[in-house]
């Protein structure tokens, strides 16, 4: 017969007193004192209501863990921990092929339902949906952590700025530019780190996006420091979408005789940005199927079975880093051009926290559960700004939780199910 396991009440309340200190030394100097103009006000109550939580839920959980009901529940909350990728299945639902053109269409409604506000969020969460589409193609998909990706976000708005400074470029020609520029630097990042993996990997990287953002704000002759530098607003067949004409066009307002808003310029961003964004889940989910991305996930898998197989790891790899920082330098056009004007402080080390962030959270290798996150981690935080300045804090809780929870991720990578056609004669 098995032994039955003795419940320790004084283990459990140990467990939950020494819990709580922890989490009043913690989160007592955090949300205990409060900067008010020049004054600190002591509001202790905060503090400590959360490391009475902490306790209780400590409590709770080492006394259900010491018996069998207990260890059940607790299993199957936690739930299963397998790493493993799913197979899709080959039924489909008679209505799955009109989800697509349904989401479709409710994102060109967005302009309609939302005001400028809200459209202006809405606008910064696609440019993360993109940043994260591009650093899960380095991270997801090939393996390779990067927490340096916001260099390439950082090239692109700069290419945007500096070509309509100098050279008299808009939005349209600095496109495709900007992404090129941002490709040819995630090569030049790529070469000197393709015998690495791992930690050197993510120190190299991280060492790579601070130096672009130091050389941005010490070139004061050309990118204008710390002042930072204007972006042109994109235009559509020469018509302009601010209230006077700056590119040498017509004021969208006046060539159809309607009174100016300046939500015509945010409507007009949204609409091209949604449009970008599908083409690039289309882009990158061929990518996935096509040998460049089986070579990706072969190289994320095993490295070294990945060469045995005849794969060129050289080749791999810097497509990996040029892909990812495309797509990177292709949202810093669209920030660029949505802010209207950028400076280096708009890409710290932070930001590239924030896009690993949504990587990771939505699932790494994952596509909807980037896009999923993205909206997630930029839109909520405006709909909660009274907890603004928790943000970083909840961002460390909700990451803790996922590895506990969910360690591939809120939506699995799923590998595409194929059915054997009968053998022909």
């Amino acid at each position: 017969m098995p032994i039955q396991q003795k419940t320790s009440l004084r283990k459990a309340l140990l467990d939950g007193f020494w819990s709580g200190i922890l989490a009043l030394i913690i989160f007592g100097p955090i949300s205990g004192l409060v900067l008010k103009g020049y004054e600190v006000q002591n509001e202790l109550m905060r503090p400590l209501l959360i490391a009475l939580s902490v306790a209780v839920g400590r409590f709770l959980i080492s006394y259900l863990i010491q018996t069998t009901k207990g260890r059940y529940y607790l299993g199957k909350l936690v739930g299963k921990r397998d790493a493993g990728v799913t197979v899709a299945s080959l039924t489909k639902s008679k209505y799955q092929h009109l989800l697509i053109p349904v989401l479709v269409l409710a994102g060109l409604s967005v302009p309609l339902l939302l005001g400028k506000y809200w459209l202006t969020v809405v606008i910064l969460a696609l440019i993360y949906v993109l940043l994260g589409l591009g650093l899960n193609i380095v991270v997801g998909l090939a393996g390779m952590l990067d927490l340096g990706y916001v260099a390439f976000y950082a090239v692109g708005a700069y290419t945007l700025a500096m070509g309509a400074q100098y050279f008299e470029l808009g939005f349209w020609t600095m496109l495709p530019v900007a992404a090129i520029g941002a490709a040819m630097f995630g090569a030049m990042l790529g070469f000197p780190v393709l015998r690495m993996h791992g930690d050197y990997l993510a120190i190299v990287t991280l060492g790579f996006g601070e130096i672009i953002r130091l050389v941005l704000n010490n070139m004061l002759e050309i990118t204008g420091g710390p002042n930072g530098a204007s972006a042109p607003s994109p235009t559509l067949f020469g018509l302009e979408f601010t209230r006077r004409a700056k590119q040498g066009g017509i004021p969208f307002h006046e060539y159809f005789d309607i009174a100016y808003s300046p939500s015509y310029k945010y409507i007009f961003i949204y609409l091209i940005l949604f449009v970008v964004v599908c083409l690039m889940i289309l882009f990158v989910t061929r990518l996935k199927q096509m040998p460049m991305g089986r070579a990706w996930e072969a190289l994320r898998e095993d490295e070294i079975a990945c060469r045995s197989l005849g794969i060129n790891h050289v080749t791999v790899k810097l497509s990996a880093f040029m892909m990812g920082a495309m797509v990177g330098g292709i949202a810093g056009v669209f920030f660029a051009t949505y802010q209207g004007f950028i400076n280096p402080s708009s890409f710290t080390f932070f930001e590239s926290a924030l896009i690993l962030a949504i990587v990771v959270l939505g699932g790494l290798g994952s596509t909807v559960g980037v896009i999923v996150a993205a909206l997630v981690l930029t839109i909520l935080p405006e709909a909660l700004r009274d907890f603004a300045e928790y943000r970083v804090l909840l961002f460390g809780i909700a990451m803790v939780l996922m590895m506990v929870w969910k360690p591939r991720g809120l939506i699995r990578i799923k590998r595409k199910a194929y059915e054997l056609g009968e053998p022909t004669a």
